[in-house]
């Protein structure tokens, strides 16, 4: 809607006296905030001057505790101070160059005056202390302009609801205190906005946009009374995004008992954590806790197997399809990954809780402790009431005595004499001050032949027993390999703890075969971590996690069943949202999740909400109406009304007019404005191929797996390390249907093309593949 010239006037004036008011405020800040780290700085350097330190008796040693202590609790304060003032003081630089981005005028049932509410990123008060001149777009009232239109309204505060009318809702774009754009709208978020915002070029890292939030996101960012989210979204829809937001607000919300650091974000790899690393602190918060599901596999792991990751794992089930092993392989996968695989273990747990449990015997130097029928001889007399992890703690006390009982037996051993005869000035001065404790005597002399023999003796035994009583206090004594690998040995075994409720999945012997081997080469398959993982921990005791609070899962359509289970019990105190699009189901194992059902059932229905996110905004209407056709059920998929180019399928004749093609239309992208260009490749050895041929001609980067971040220019990727993110154009390089004719390669395809923001070229020598709409040219 038109604004009058009036207003326009009245609403710059306002800018400029809020953001005057900001100036000021800022400029008092930075001179406290100058004043408090100087104070900082000196109470540092001089922390001692100001403490007296007496240890002569216990009176002047509890005196220069206290001095200590009340020193450190002055200097956490200021220190306190400071990160706050620091805070307060990026916030209103921020505010200062745009204030807000909406108001709305709001009128409460009961109420005679009109209150005209202004929202930014944050939050800012008139001098009075009382007059919010800038309401934080997380508070309460602030969901009126996201979910309503003017007319009857109402919003929800920890008090209770609160309805009324919405009078105005008008709309700005603010630029160095100056209004840009300024226009009234009766729809939840202006299509005006949102146009220019999306016409964007594409960035290196995710951008928070909280003016253009849509209504559905909102409910995602807002949503804090379940214990399961479940956001099922199109490409592009915004999931990681509403995401995001949503982790501002719930620390907004309960900043009283809720930080940062007691929320983690599983994401799909390193690069993602890059991408998306600078949208809290853009939103005044401090970043939450970054990782991926891999990075907790190796560090649970990594010392013990060669794990492999989920991407070897899917460059090799891409590049060997004509391997005699690739239908086991991807049989094995989808079993391992699958909730009877998990009941499976479980039942496997309570079936060695009475027979079969296998241990590793203690051996020093070649001389067996405690064997391993021993061992498994004391298991078993325990009461079978206590749990087999308590009977496995009650184990670890009875091997430390019996090491001890070895380490006396060992002293008078010949090669201890020879050791005592190697020790240097520095280990006699050990065991002289260890013979001084003992004896408790300051008159004590190293002269007792005997005693100085025993003391030297426990000495070197002790040294020389340390990495085995290391071994014992980690458990290393059960054999977890062993018995994982029986389960793949002995079939009736398998069949027992299967519960023999039917057969065995399809090629069997040469899954235990794979199985087999891997664990005899000390490496782990992506699809056996999580399950061994399990296993052990069913045997040893659950680590569990009870600081996090709250757990976001991205692209969830990627973690099997297995996983999201075991997160939740490594979890269990936290509440989870989990985002995702089951087009985009890329990996084996993800088809095992299935459907929403399955992921509803992780928690039930009475904890679990779902929320379907179906407008599509990264892409524009022309390539969002042509990826939609490549996947069932993609006429549900709404795409936002931003216009562009058409698609182009673009065939050549050759591998060498390929390669002439894509250069040329590098160079005419970059040079028609679009910054990141991505040439998408089926598999990471398509592109490092790719990548060397081009290189001789442009200037491209290589994303692998292990690359940390994203730069501006072309980049060639696989379609699995593209997931996520966006780009101002994407070539697929080779779209033919030699290159994509399997049905499993439906969805990566789909991913590839759907992170396309403006332009979108797809290149085939040879048929076009089958995926790519017939309505093409």
């Amino acid at each position: 809607m038109a604004i009058s010239e009036q207003d326009w006037q009245e609403e710059q004036g306002r800018v400029t006296e809020v953001t005057g008011k900001i100036g000021r405020k800022i400029s008092e800040l930075e001179a406290d905030v100058g004043g408090i780290r100087e104070e900082v700085i000196e109470m540092r350097k001089d922390f001692w001057d100001e403490v007296t330190v007496n240890f002569s008796n216990p009176d002047d040693l509890g005196e220069t505790s206290t001095n200590l202590r009340q020193q450190s609790q002055v200097l956490s304060e200021r220190e306190r101070a400071h990160l706050q003032s620091s805070k307060l003081l990026k916030k209103y630089r921020k505010l200062v160059d745009s204030p807000y981005f909406g108001r709305i005028d709001f009128q409460e049932d009961g109420w005679p005056e009109t209150e005209s509410i202004y929202l930014g990123t944050g939050s800012f008060m008139d001098e009075d202390m009382e007059t919010f001149l800038v309401y934080d777009w997380r508070a309460p009232i602030s969901s009126l302009y996201y979910d309503g239109a003017p007319g009857p309204a109402q919003y929800e505060t920890p008090s209770g609801m609160v309805t009324g009318e919405m009078l105005l809702k008008r709309q700005f774009v603010i630029h160095d205190a100056k209004i840009q754009v300024l226009f009234d709208t009766g729809m939840t978020i202006g299509d005006e906005l949102l146009q220019q915002v999306l016409s964007h070029s594409a960035d290196d890292r995710m951008k928070s946009i909280v003016a253009t939030i849509q209504k559905e996101q909102n409910a995602v960012i807002r949503n804090d009374k379940t214990r399961m989210l479940i956001v099922q979204g199109a490409a592009g829809s915004g999931k990681t995004s509403a995401a995001l937001q949503r982790v501002a607000y719930l620390l907004y919300k309960y900043r009283e008992t809720l930080r940062a650091d007691q929320m983690i974000l599983f994401s799909p790899n390193p690069l993602f954590n890059s991408y998306v690393s600078t949208v809290l602190p853009e939103l005044g918060e401090d970043n939450m806790q970054q990782t991926t599901f891999q990075s907790y596999l190796e560090f649970r792991l990594g010392k013990e197997f060669d794990l492999e990751d989920v991407f070897t794992q899917t460059e090799t089930l891409l590049n060997e399809e004509d391997s005699p092993e690739y239908k086991a392989r991807l049989e094995g996968i989808a079993f391992k990954s699958s909730g009877a695989y998990l009941d499976t273990i479980r039942r496997y747990k309570e079936l060695l809780e009475k027979e079969g449990m296998l241990f590793k015997p203690a051996v020093f130097q070649g001389k067996v402790i405690v064997s391993s029928d021993e061992m498994a001889a004391q298991f078993y007399s325990y009461d079978s009431a206590v749990k087999l992890a308590g009977r496995i703690d009650l184990m670890k006390e009875w091997l430390l005595k019996r090491l001890s009982e070895f380490a006396q037996q060992e002293k008078s051993a010949p090669r201890v004499e020879e050791k005592i005869d190697l020790l240097d000035s520095e280990d006699y001065q050990r065991a002289y001050q260890t013979m001084r404790r003992k004896q408790n005597s300051k008159e004590t002399t190293f002269d007792d032949f005997e005693k100085e023999r025993d003391i030297l003796a426990k000495m070197v035994v002790s040294d020389s027993l340390k990495p085995i009583r290391r071994w014992i206090k980690r458990y290393r004594y059960v054999d977890v390999s062993g018995m994982y690998r029986k389960l793949f040995q002995d079939e009736a075994l398998f069949r027992r703890a299967a519960g023999n409720t039917g057969s065995l999945p399809k090629y069997w012997e040469q899954i235990c075969n794979l199985t087999v081997q891997a664990l005899h080469e000390k490496r782990l398959m992506y699809e056996d971590a999580t399950p061994f993982l399990y296993l052990k921990e069913l045997l040893q005791g659950f680590r569990t996690n009870t600081s996090i609070r709250h757990v976001i899962v991205d692209e969830v359509q990627d973690y099997s069943a297995f996983q999201l289970e075991f997160l939740k019990r490594l979890f269990p105190r936290a509440k989870m949202t989990v985002l995702g699009d089951l087009n985009q189901a890329i990996y084996a194992h993800g088809e095992e999740l299935g459907s929403l059902e399955n992921l509803v059932s992780l928690y039930g229905e009475e904890e679990t909400e779902v929320i379907n996110l179906t407008q599509s905004y990264r892409s524009t209407h022309e390539i969002v109406e042509f990826t939609r056709q490549m996947i069932p059920g993609g006429d549900r998929i709404v795409p936002f009304n931003r216009s562009g180019e058409a698609p182009q399928v673009i065939p050549v004749k050759d591998e060498a007019a390929l390669e002439q093609a894509v250069i040329q239309d590098i160079a005419e992208l970059h040079a028609q404005g679009y910054e990141y260009v991505a040439v998408i490749c089926r598999t990471d050895e398509e592109s490092r191929r790719v990548h060397r041929q081009l290189s001789e001609s442009v200037q491209v980067r290589l994303i692998t797996k292990n690359t940390p971040a994203f730069e501006k220019g072309t980049l060639v990727v696989p379609a699995y390390l593209a997931k996520g993110v966006e780009f101002d154009a994407v070539i697929i390089y080779n779209g033919s249907e030699e290159v994509y004719r399997r049905e499993s390669d439906r969805k990566l395809f789909y991913t590839a093309c759907t992170r396309a923001m403006h332009r979108l070229h797809i290149y085939h020598v040879g048929e076009k593949s089958r995926f790519i709409p017939d309505s093409t040219n």
